[in-house]
């Protein structure tokens, strides 16, 4: 089973550098040892239950509530049985279709 969650994590209050409080979301992610992406807008884990993802999107809302007195958190879910490597297969097909003719591409 593959679960996908992306999720962003928004401090509020904290003022407007918040870049060092939602690295320590980012922080979370990365020790949690679960395949992960991370871009500007949103970090990606991917896990084999719907409850193994949760605990780390859960743990990383609360590394940036420890330092601000409100969090915005955005999440979206594919939950998909019988899947695994999600998180780089889709990307990948998208690019195969991307690809010129004759390099791939179909």
């Amino acid at each position: 089973m593959s679960v996908l969650v992306a999720f962003s994590v928004t401090p509020l209050g904290a003022g407007e550098r918040v870049g060092g409080i939602v690295a320590e979301a980012v922080r979370v992610v990365r020790e949690s040892g679960l395949p992960h992406r991370t871009d500007a807008m949103f970090t990606t884990v991917e896990g084999e239950s719907w409850d193994e993802v949760m605990a780390v999107v859960s743990a990383a809302v609360a590394a940036v509530a420890a330092h601000a007195p409100r969090v915005s958190t955005v999440i979206k879910a594919d939950y998909r049985p019988g899947a695994s490597g999600a998180l780089t297969a889709k990307v990948e097909s998208i690019e195969r279709h991307l690809a010129p003719e004759g390099t791939g591409g179909s």
